[in-house]
């Protein structure tokens, strides 16, 4: 039912025109804190994953209390929830076609249920 409700195309076209293409900045409680193995830097010791899952590493010298956001710019968040910068002006134009169906169904309701059909004789 998600791809059949036009709110899907509104909220996805002005989410994406809204927050796209900015970094992203988390608050203290959004990060994620925690200590590496001894030894080991935080750079050091989240190299690999975060080349490979993204996200921002604030403080890659430290040996304790690596603070680490899961994103790094607002795009990131975009793709989670389906929202795509390229897509905003299909996403508006799917938009005006349900808007234009359900007008154009309601008149044609209108018309097959309230106005008269056939020939009727009147006596006057």
């Amino acid at each position: 039912m998600y791809r059949v409700s036009p709110f899907t195309y509104l909220v996805s076209s002005m989410l994406s025109v809204g927050v796209a293409n900015t970094n992203a900045v988390c608050s203290d409680i959004e990060l994620s804190t925690f200590n590496p193995p001894s030894g080991k830097n935080c750079g050091e010791y989240l190299e690999s994953f975060l080349s490979f899952a993204g996200g921002k590493l604030f403080n890659p010298e430290a040996t304790s209390n690596c603070s680490v956001c899961s994103i790094s710019d607002t795009n990131v968040f975009l793709a989670q929830v389906h929202s795509v910068y390229t897509e905003r002006w299909r996403n508006f134009g799917i938009l005006w076609a349900f808007v234009i169906f359900n007008v154009s169904a309601a008149f044609f309701f209108y018309w097959l249920a309230r106005v008269p059909k056939g020939a009727k004789s009147r006596n006057v």
